[in-house]
């Protein structure tokens, strides 16, 4: 029995980090897009794959929600996912990456904060925090940031902890590669007509769907499928408080690919952080051994 628990664990948490490596990396390509459809139109194109991707691989038609209840999660996990997606990208738009996925954070966190039973977990939440604000920049200097992007980015962060609880709640109904299926087409059937309206013929380009596909597969058909796994194998809690990793990856993607230099603070940012998604993991273990 303990050797199923560790392995479902491991499962989870290589597939969080998988999840996030892969969404940055998809969130730096479509940053490159903003200067030619803008967020909206990026936006419509990763929902609009995505959920056609899923629906090929998951298949969801086979077992389709039965009653209203289970409807109303999936639509509701839909609309926090699509509210995530579309308000991250405005965000970034107007704010670093990195500094984005900062402040966006602030949702999982809250879910981790108000689901606490134990003063060690505490701890762990407290160093992400700490990291977090080490990834802000000066308010009152050259830095500072676009007032618009910080509120996208916190609206962002709220979808976000509303993915986290509906999408706990919907994968008690059906597998996880069904719930993102139906959940990315909800998203898309609410986002991507905005997307055409406002940028019409645009998003038809050969130079725009090449990538906007590429951003589909990375920032969404893949990630939240991996995430989906990660919260059947541990709790809202534990899944938060590792996507405490999120920032710094996002650092990095944005060093990588976008050249967004970071500072000694902001590395010192990613070391509280990673600190505390290595304290989640290890006391999430004796709570999934209790469960079992």
């Amino acid at each position: 029995m303990s050797v199923a628990v560790n392995r479902a664990l491991l499962v989870a948490v290589a597939s969080v980090l998988l999840a996030m490596v892969t969404i940055q990396s998809g969130a730096s390509v479509a940053k490159q897009l903003f200067p030619i459809i803008g967020p909206d139109g990026t936006t419509a194109l990763r929902l609009g794959f995505s959920a056609l991707v899923l629906w090929l691989v998951f298949r969801p038609w086979r077992a389709l929600p039965s009653g209203r209840r289970d409807w109303l999660a999936i639509v509701t996990y839909g609309i926090s996912l699509g509210g995530m997606n579309i308000l991250f990208y405005l965000a970034i738009e107007r704010i670093p990456l990195g500094i984005g996925v900062a402040l966006e954070f602030t949702g999982p966190l809250a879910v981790a904060l108000f689901s606490s039973r134990r003063k060690r977990d505490l701890l762990w939440v407290g160093c992400a925090i700490a990291g977090i604000l080490l990834l802000l920049p000066d308010m009152r200097g050259a830095d500072a940031l676009d007032p618009v992007g910080v509120v996208m980015a916190l609206a962002a962060g709220a979808c976000w902890a509303g993915y986290i609880l509906f999408g706990k709640k919907t994968n008690a109904q059906s597998s996880g590669g069904i719930t993102v299926a139906l959940g990315m087409t909800v998203a898309a059937l609410f986002l991507v007509p905005i997307g055409a309206v406002s940028q019409g013929m645009a998003l038809l380009s050969w130079q725009v769907l090449p990538l906007g596909f590429l951003v589909g597969i990375l920032s969404s058909a893949i990630p939240y499928s991996l995430e989906m796994v990660a919260l059947r194998n541990m709790t809202s809690q534990s899944f938060s408080v590792f996507m405490s990793m999120e920032p710094a990856i996002a650092a990095l993607a944005g060093f990588l690919i976008l050249a967004e230099l970071l500072t000694i603070w902001q590395w010192l940012a990613i070391g509280l952080v990673i600190i505390a998604s290595l304290g989640s993991s290890f006391t999430s273990a004796p709570q999934q051994q209790q469960k079992t």
